[in-house]
């Protein structure tokens, strides 16, 4: 479990394409610096096992389940991504409950730039828009963010300074894929309201 507040910008090293799976291995000093093997790091939303340490970097494999439902397949060797090792009991809680489950991939709609901050909008895909509330929690790329606008098939978010420096939402253009994870606690509401097991 995580919390979406990102520790550090990591930089993809190397991709091995296997036959359902690629292999990544990622540069992330401040990651490596306490994980070991088996350990969960979330790559830019997703949940990715630690198989490998060699000095600052960690590799992981990526199904093709995984690579289906992210970003991730699209990653190049140089690519930066967003990185948060996995909640410990002293963990400062600053974001909100996140699970590195991605639930889709979104669409960056556009930016516009304030003296202070910028306007982002994101369009969504249908079936996710559901769990989305105005003033709720959404998990876009691993980071932590507000919904501060909801349209048909968008959502709006303002993005702070430090927000823009520390991710990789700071150099995301329109056009560009982005990680979504809803909130599970909304997920988890929907299926008690089902009366399903």
């Amino acid at each position: 479990m995580f919390t979406g507040i990102i520790e550090e910008l990591g930089t993809v090293t190397h991709i091995e394409k296997q036959l359902d799976a690629k292999r990544i291995t990622i540069e992330g000093p401040l990651v490596t610096s306490d994980i070991k093997r088996g350990d969960s790091i979330s790559v830019s939303g997703a949940c990715l096992t630690a198989v490998e340490l060699v000095g600052d970097k960690f590799t992981a494999d990526v199904m093709d389940e995984t690579l289906k439902m992210t970003s991730l397949d699209g990653l190049k060797v140089g690519d930066k991504v967003n990185l948060e090792r996995a909640m410990n009991a002293s963990t400062r809680f600053g974001g909100h409950m996140v699970l590195g489950h991605v639930d889709g991939v979104g669409i960056i709609r556009s930016r516009d730039l304030s003296e202070h901050w910028e306007w982002v909008r994101v369009e969504v895909p249908a079936p996710l828009m559901r769990y989305i509330v105005l003033k709720g929690s959404i998990t876009i790329d691993g980071v932590s963010l507000t919904v501060n606008e909801i349209g048909d098939d968008f959502i709006g978010l303002s993005l702070i300074p430090e927000t823009l420096r520390l991710t990789t939402l700071g150099s995301k253009r329109a056009e560009d894929k982005v990680n979504l994870e809803v909130d599970i606690m909304a997920k988890h509401i929907e299926r008690l309201m089902e009366g399903k097991n």
